[in-house]
């Protein structure tokens, strides 16, 4: 029986919540504590990272320098490293003193094609060239702080490393927000290249990813379903060309475009059972005609498709075939439809949530850990999802006293990360290494 989402969210922490008192792995405190006291001992070096990070970003498939630095530093920490990996991708083993699981701990390296508007003496002058147009560069989603927070996890577990019951996998993941046109990358492109697979494969993979509007401290979480799926869809309706003034002569694919648009909108609102979950179709763009006064042949429409449930995702690209086809053939219209799939729902494996929830609570308290609701934003995570159980968080970067809706969202130029929550991520990152590597070796 399939249970619907919302009664899952509503029931988990009730369960998660008995668990919590019974931790399904052990926690060795010694090392925790080791590692903790490391991570306040690192936090300026972690913050220097960022802002070195965060003035020099580039863009997705051309972080050269980033994985220079990246590399240089597990290098020095004595792991062996692998560079050019999905074009810049650098990954980094730390094999313990003592047998045990693999771990795989990933951070995104790339920036967006934004220009930056904070005040800082850090702040971004970066230019380069985005899709054949010259763009500012800016760390607009805080992959910047991802990498620092990766490193200073690096350092923390290299430190320990005769104690560690296992190997650690450091994946730095170039174009997780897309690769220029024409171009594989991201997470997708690693997965086919070998990286769960190549040298020691991991048995299970964790990520996190800062938030400027969830308050510093915390950490969210949701079991199942946590981000939705991201696939583009593009429409062609063809119709026949005609005098602006004898519209009767032709057949408008203006007309008919509009007619599909609303028809899509429709799917979610009459087809959809959103109870099970969110679903989005958003048309972004429509492109038709040269004159005012001349009906054009043909218009493109293309736009994004989100689901937080695999058969959801089926449903709506059936859907969406199906209604536009229909609404165009019944105007005399033809209705090409293309769907692109590009990103999977990023899936957190229960059992695995639920077994690292009690090192969630170790870590930042437990009226600090917040079961979240699922979002319909995509993350390319998903992919190495499909292959192993993996947990996706999110750490506060936000100011404390601030309120959400008076801080700038991911992907704008005024974006802002308070630093002071960097350490919460290093020491989850962390934590949940040691604490998945010592339940392993006693389960």
């Amino acid at each position: 029986m399939k249970i619907p989402q919302p009664l899952l969210r509503r029931a988990l922490p009730l369960c998660l919540g008995l668990f919590a008192a019974i931790p399904a792995f052990a926690q060795d405190s010694k090392l925790l504590a080791k590692a903790n006291t490391m991570a306040d001992k690192l936090e300026p070096k972690v913050i220097e990272w960022r802002r070195d990070f965060h003035q020099y970003p580039e863009l997705g498939n051309r972080e050269t320098k980033t994985a220079e630095k990246i590399a240089a530093h597990l290098r020095k920490l004595g792991m062996e490293v692998q560079t050019g990996v999905a074009h810049t991708g650098v990954v980094g083993i730390l094999k313990g003193g003592k047998p045990g699981p693999v771990v795989a701990l990933r951070a995104d390296i790339d920036g967006l094609p934004v220009t930056e508007r904070v005040d800082l003496p850090f702040a971004s002058k970066e230019r380069s060239t985005y899709n054949g147009q010259e763009v500012g560069v800016m760390h607009a989603c805080g992959h910047d702080t991802h990498i620092a927070m990766l490193m200073g996890a690096a350092e923390i577990l290299a430190g320990m490393k005769n104690d560690l019951k296992g190997t650690v996998k450091f994946i730095f993941q170039p174009a997780e927000e897309g690769s220029p046109i024409g171009e594989e990358g991201g997470a997708a492109l690693m997965v086919k290249e070998g990286v769960l697979d190549k040298g020691p494969k991991p048995e299970v993979i964790f990520g996190l990813h800062i938030n400027s509007q969830t308050e510093v401290g915390i950490i969210k979480y949701t079991p199942g379903g946590t981000m939705a799926s991201a696939d583009i869809f593009r429409i062609k309706v063809k119709g026949k060309q005609s005098h602006g003034a004898y519209p009767w002569s032709g057949i408008d694919p203006i007309v008919v475009s509009a007619q599909i648009i609303n028809g899509l909108q429709t799917i979610i609102s009459r087809q959809t059972q959103l109870p099970e979950g969110a679903a989005v179709i958003t048309v972004g763009s429509i492109h038709g005609g040269v004159r005012n006064n001349i009906i054009p042949e043909e218009v493109l429409m293309e736009g994004t498709i989100r689901a937080l449930d695999v058969e959801m995702q089926k449903k709506l690209h059936e859907k969406i075939n199906l209604t536009a086809t229909k609404i165009a053939e019944s105007s005399g219209a033809v209705a090409e439809v293309e769907i692109i799939p590009q990103t999977p729902v990023t899936y957190n494996d229960p059992t695995l949530t639920e077994r690292m929830l009690p090192t969630l609570h170790t870590v930042a308290g437990r009226d600090k850990v917040v079961l979240a609701k699922a979002v319909t934003g995509a993350e390319d995570f998903a992919f190495y999802q499909e292959k192993i159980p993996g947990l996706f968080l999110f750490v506060g970067g936000m100011s404390k006293g601030k309120k959400p809706e008076e801080v700038a969202p991911h992907h704008t130029p005024d974006f802002f990360i308070d630093e002071s929550g960097l350490k919460l991520g290093v020491k989850t990152l962390t934590s949940l290494t040691l604490n998945y590597m010592e339940g392993k070796g006693k389960k």
